[in-house]
């Protein structure tokens, strides 16, 4: 039951990450200008709450800079989309919290699990004040959200993904050990597909997709001119949609060998099977992001291509907990 209850928040989380995706999209992640976490769960009723909540959002640069025409039909598309992504994050809450309580209450839990268990809680309210301070901001100073704060809430969602998902998988039976090497590899895998979505997040925060729509070639060549051009360097990296949207391509490129190599790697081995189709995943993966890139960031295929970068992420860590020593398994009762 647990294993089960732990795998349901895995998909409530990925579910979190697409919806949030489709705020960035939509550029609907300011039209919620206020953090209410009880009363906000109630969206407007009537005309002049609607009115009073566009007005809110009128006080802000997107709306005087960005959308001064948008009527209150066009408000209310967006604003919905907002309002989703705030409404799954509390029943995410509800949806750790009452369960945990009662395994906790009724003894179904042995006293070991139970720091993980409060610890996926207290990541989720943690991913929650991130979530605010990504969207303040945009609401006084700038006509969108930072980009650096973009990156860091996506980043965590996928942080807590991990850990939820290393958590159940550790709950069923393990195969024994596999090689250092190969583990070492897995290892490796994972942490290039969460630097991969945090540059995802950058591209998304810079609106970099929108530009140099071409493939292989970037901007008519291999290695564009203009990747350095801010100054201090260290600024390009996270400001300069060039080089950011190139650093994401180039970063896509090494998770494919880095999967080939592993698939190469396991061949012949228990986890062969595994590695197998996280390379596949990954080769279907960069297609969708090839495709999305080509099309200029159509809506349904960056969602497509945010919900294949969580899989790609969930099979990457399920293969790699497969594989490695313990079981949690024994801490729950029976």
């Amino acid at each position: 039951m647990i294993r089960a209850w732990l795998y349901f928040v895995a998909v409530l989380i990925i579910a979190m990450v697409v919806v949030g995706g489709a705020t960035r999209l939509t550029h609907s992640g300011l039209s919620i200008t206020e953090w209410q976490p009880i009363h906000g769960v109630i969206p407007p009723i009537g005309e002049a709450e609607w009115q009073e909540e566009f007005q809110k959002y009128q006080q802000i640069p997107e709306y005087r800079i960005v959308n001064p025409d948008m009527t209150l039909a066009e408000f209310k598309g967006i604003f919905w989309w907002e309002w989703s992504h705030r409404i799954l994050g509390r029943l995410i809450g509800f949806a750790v919290l009452l369960p945990l309580l009662f395994f906790w209450v009724t003894g179904r839990i042995e006293r070991a699990l139970v720091p993980k268990l409060i610890t996926i809680f207290v990541l989720g309210g943690i991913q929650g004040a991130i979530g605010w301070w990504m969207v303040a901001s945009g609401l006084v100073d700038r006509t969108d959200v930072s980009q650096y704060r973009l990156a860091t809430h996506l980043t965590f969602a996928c942080i807590i993904l991990c850990y939820v998902l290393w958590v159940a998988r550790g709950l069923s039976p393990m195969a024994p050990p596999a090689r250092d090497a190969i583990r070492t590899a897995a290892r490796v895998i994972v942490g290039l597909v969460l630097v991969q979505i945090f540059l995802g997040g950058l591209v998304a925060g810079l609106d970099a997709g929108m530009g140099f729509n071409t493939w292989p070639l970037m901007d008519g060549q291999w290695v564009p001119g203009g990747l350095l051009a801010q100054s201090p360097v260290w600024r390009n990296f996270f400001e300069n949609a060039m080089t950011v949207q190139f650093d994401h391509r180039l970063v896509a490129y090494v998770v494919l060998l880095a999967t080939l190599f592993h698939a190469w790697q396991a061949r012949g081995t228990r986890q062969a099977g595994s590695a197998a189709i996280l390379f596949l995943l990954v080769v279907l993966q960069a297609s969708i992001g090839i495709t999305t890139l080509l099309m200029a960031v159509p809506l349904e295929l960056g969602l497509l291509h945010q919900f294949g970068a969580v899989v790609v992420l969930s099979a990457a860590v399920l293969h790699l907990r497969a594989m490695s020593p313990g079981r949690e398994a024994a801490m729950v009762q029976a």
